[in-house]
């Protein structure tokens, strides 16, 4: 009787388990995800610390006769087409792809969400006209429209900005302009479903103001399906500037990016065969861990899952 009584104190006096610590304790069962997370993690070290870890600068050529070298101790991944440190350049390269990813998720993101929590909290002719500018946006053909603004834009050069660098502004603006639909889509959907819900109602009662309501409750409660969709966003964009960069629409050398080593490998494949397996292996298995990852995370977020 006394271990009963204990048990149920016990059970009467525990703190409740907070949503970030069930959310965790549910991720941290999906052992790829867990794997997947720690090889990004791994991957964003490497790219912040380039500058530290690389052997040598990355656009430091070694001379005509270490051109398309194979590796050896001196340079672990060989040498490009005109001399310069793979190992390096790849490094650097992850830093650009990174930074450009994680920019243009973060913008498509935070644009299509407040559109789309605007669009499902006020209905009417607002939805409709967001809606059918979405609409309108899905249906483009997405590609070959990137690749019409990356060639009119990659030349252009901004105030401020290093030259070497415009070329990262470019790919981020053109890839955000596409990119927003999507997230617009999930935080409408959860904006036309709150709107009717009991705080909503308190917080007009109240005297809250529709911007405080869309920014505090509507957004908020649009977080779940946001983070999902912008882990799996991540991965896609990736590929899309790599995509860019590799037909020379996107970063422009001597900056490296994983795409323009794709490019610069494929114009050597026959002598140098060995180059293209570094840029293509690092957009695999970053792709593939990030989806990996949006996997684990979907699964713990998902509130149809029991205990």
């Amino acid at each position: 009787m006394a271990v009963a009584e204990l048990e149920l104190e016990g059970l009467l006096t525990a703190k409740p388990e907070g949503q970030f610590a069930i959310v965790w304790r549910r991720f941290r069962r999906h052992k790829l995800a867990v794997a997947s997370m720690t090889v990004i993690t791994l991957l964003f070290l490497l790219a912040i610390l380039a500058s530290v870890i690389a052997p040598y600068d990355p656009i430091t050529d070694f001379g005509l006769s270490n051109r398309n070298a194979a590796p050896s101790a001196a340079h672990w991944m060989g040498t490009d087409q005109i001399g310069r440190d793979v190992l390096s350049r790849l490094l650097f390269a992850g830093r650009i792809s990174l930074t450009i990813a994680f920019i243009v998720v973060l913008l498509t993101e935070s644009v299509g969400a407040l559109i789309g929590a605007v669009s499902g909290y006020y209905g009417g002719w607002v939805d409709m006209l967001i809606q059918r500018i979405t609409d309108f946006s899905l249906i483009l053909p997405t590609l070959p429209l990137l690749l019409v603004f990356a060639a009119l834009l990659r030349d252009i050069t901004f105030p401020g900005i290093p030259r070497a660098y415009s070329s990262m502004v470019v790919v981020i603006v053109v890839l955000t302009l596409f990119g927003w639909m999507g997230p617009c889509r999930q935080a409408r959907a959860m904006g036309l479903s709150l709107r009717g819900r009991e705080f909503t109602e308190a917080s007009k009662a109240l005297g809250a103001s529709d911007r405080r309501i869309i920014l505090r409750h509507m957004l908020p409660n649009s977080l779940p399906p946001l983070i999902v969709d912008a882990t799996l966003a991540l991965g896609g964009t990736i590929v899309l500037e790599s995509a860019l960069s590799f037909l020379g629409l996107g970063i422009q050398p001597p900056t490296a990016s994983w795409g323009t080593m794709l490019s610069g490998a494929l114009d050597n494949i026959t002598r140098a065969p060995w180059l293209i397996v570094a840029p293509g292996l690092f957009i695999t298995v970053t792709v593939l861990c990030i989806f990996l990852l949006a996997d684990g995370v979907r699964d713990a977020m998902d509130p149809r899952l029991m205990e």
